[in-house]
């Protein structure tokens, strides 16, 4: 009797081995995904420290730090309204430890600035996180007590009333320039290059008026060294209730919300996409996460990849529109 196996049994042993060596390889993609996150994940924020957006996905970061069981450590990576800590991702390695904490801007740029990457197909959304309304602000010491004296003072005297903004083609520039076209009026823009220093000139009167985001703009309507005229969400704001919104006062359409949400590069799984995105709508329905998000001036929305990619579609259409019409560019 020979003591070599026999060459049908050779192949079939071959056959096996190569069947399991396929299996291993065939599971390793399944089982890191499985394993998701197994390091810190990186939450670049294209904006300054102390901002609406930073401080809302710090808030965010710490839930998710807990859900996912890993560290999400916040890296700021500001300028160029946006697009450096946007690109960042978008070059990123599609492994699901970098993930993008972007605001309104993103939906503007397109329109008004060259682009080193595309926005639509280099990045993948994840999920709406929150909405923030603008609070239409002025001086204390203004010569108008409402929001109708307002547009009739800026109507009686064009070019003359101001308003600040924290930078070309930001939703508090693009507030003012709606209000232009919705009310025929003609107010002067005065862009900063931030929204501290826009604020600080309104408080002190060098500016007329400024569509200040909530999240930075309460304490100061709060504490009296600023008087709000008007929102600019459908609904009332739940801290300023005595404060009518636009749309109640005559401009029925007029709705301007900044946003923030979370994107990954293009190529990540799928898995990873749908993981994020729970994890995501789950935080914002957290009540303490929740709470902590509204005593910012936010709205926590959530929602799904799909439903995030329909939204940045209709905002950036909309943006584009008002940016062709009111000539806006953003030097």
């Amino acid at each position: 009797m020979s003591i070599f196996p026999l060459r049908g049994s050779r192949r079939g042993f071959g056959l096996a081995a190569a069947a399991v060596m396929l299996a291993i390889v065939g599971a390793r993609p399944a089982a890191a995904q499985a394993a998701y996150p197994s390091r810190p994940i990186r939450l670049i924020v294209p904006y300054s420290a102390g901002g609406g957006a930073d401080n809302a996905a710090r808030v965010l970061a710490q839930r998710l730090s807990v859900t996912l069981r890993t560290q999400v450590v916040v890296d700021n990576r500001p300028g160029a309204s946006g697009m450096i800590g946007a690109q960042a991702v978008a070059k990123a390695d599609a492994d699901g430890y970098t993930v993008l904490y972007d605001a309104s801007t993103f939906a503007v740029n397109p329109s008004l600035r060259k682009m080193s990457f595309d926005p639509v197909n280099d990045l993948l959304p994840i999920s709406l996180a929150l909405t923030v309304p603008n609070i239409l602000v002025v001086p204390p010491k203004a010569p108008v007590a409402d929001f109708k004296a307002f547009v009739a003072w800026a109507r009686n005297e064009p070019g003359k009333v101001s308003f600040a903004s924290y930078g070309a083609g930001s939703p508090a520039h693009l507030a003012g320039e709606l209000l232009n076209r919705e009310a025929r009026i003609n107010m002067l823009h005065v862009p900063y290059k931030g929204g501290a220093p826009a604020l600080a000139d309104v408080i002190g009167g060098q500016v007329d008026s400024y569509f200040a985001n909530a999240g930075s703009g309460l304490n100061y309507v709060q504490s009296g060294q600023l008087k709000a005229l008007a929102v600019t969400s459908r609904q009332r704001m739940a801290a300023l209730p005595q404060v009518p919104t636009i749309a109640e006062s005559g401009f029925p359409d007029f709705e301007v919300l900044e946003w923030n949400g979370f994107f990954v590069p293009k190529g990540t799984a799928p898995a990873i996409v749908e993981r994020l995105s729970a994890e995501v709508q789950a935080a914002v329905r957290d009540p303490e996460t929740r709470a902590r998000l509204v005593k910012l001036g936010a709205d926590p929305v959530g929602g799904t990849p799909a439903e995030f990619k329909t939204f940045i579609a209709s905002q950036t259409q909309r943006w584009a529109q008002l940016i062709q019409t009111n000539k806006i560019t953003a030097d």
